[in-house]
């Protein structure tokens, strides 16, 4: 079973930069599990990262350098108490509410605006794909790891732009008349890299291939690379991928 982070000491955290920060906190985000997120006021919302968290590691990072442009906006930050103030998104709805096409139009519009050229402050997704593929060796995924490692050794990973690391439906949420992207996992990478997560989601719904074809398709239209957006799919999907049905017709779609 998942072991989940204890969130009580980053609730007393919270509760001490409120009083410094002059923030009224209110009741806890539910659907938050790894991260305490609550809202500050009416306009802000606090969330504090537990210490085993590294995949949010450049989170601040990554929001400052958006501005606010395609991502949620960054109010304020305290990184040696891993807390950050965001701009509360509002309504706040996210792209698992619209129909399949209007979803996936709103992520390729959103898409292109994270994707842009970053430091080498950020980590570079190529050092950590042998990792997680190693990890995947006793996951649910792990039939799929030898294609996995097969394709990852045939073409060389990107590092050209800054990528999401969790582009979703459930991460991209309605802001006014459009979408921003909250809860990024930022590194070094490629475009591609990010559409994998979003062919697997909802969560509400069973991945199936005609839906995700017409998925591939439509980013594709947009200017990625087909054959490797396949590939970073099988290459994610053996380390987090966990049902049955997504990892068929992962493996189909190569």
């Amino acid at each position: 079973m998942e072991q989940l982070p204890d969130l009580a000491p980053l609730a007393a955290v919270a509760k001490t930069l409120a009083g410094e920060w002059g923030l009224e906190l209110g009741v806890p985000f539910s659907a938050t599990r790894y991260s305490y997120v609550v809202p500050a006021g009416a306009d802000a919302v606090l969330k504090l990262r537990p210490a085993e968290d590294d995949e949010s590691e450049e989170e601040a990072d990554a929001l400052a350098l958006w501005d606010g442009d395609g991502a949620v906006r960054l109010l304020r930050r305290d990184d040696a108490r891993r807390a950050i103030l965001l701009e509360r998104v509002r309504p706040g709805s996210d792209l698992s509410t619209l129909p399949e096409d209007e979803a996936t139009a709103r992520a390729v519009e959103i898409g292109p605006r994270l994707w842009r050229p970053a430091g080498a402050s950020f980590r570079w997704i190529g050092d950590h794909v042998p990792r997680w593929l190693d990890n995947a060796e006793s996951e649910p995924g792990r039939a799929l790891v030898p294609l996995a490692r097969r394709l990852s050794a045939e073409f060389d990973v990107g590092r050209a732009v800054l990528v999401h690391g969790d582009f979703h439906h459930h991460n991209l949420l309605a802001a006014g008349s459009g979408y921003v992207a909250i809860d990024p996992k930022p590194m070094l990478g490629e475009p591609e890299f990010d559409v994998a997560p979003f062919l697997w989601n909802p969560l509400s719904s069973r991945m199936r291939l005609d839906v995700t074809e017409r998925r591939l398709a439509a980013f594709a239209a947009a200017g990625l690379d087909e054959g490797r957006m396949r590939a970073w799919a099988v290459i994610r999907g053996a380390y987090l991928q966990t049902d049955a049905c997504a990892l068929a017709v992962i493996r189909a779609l190569v």
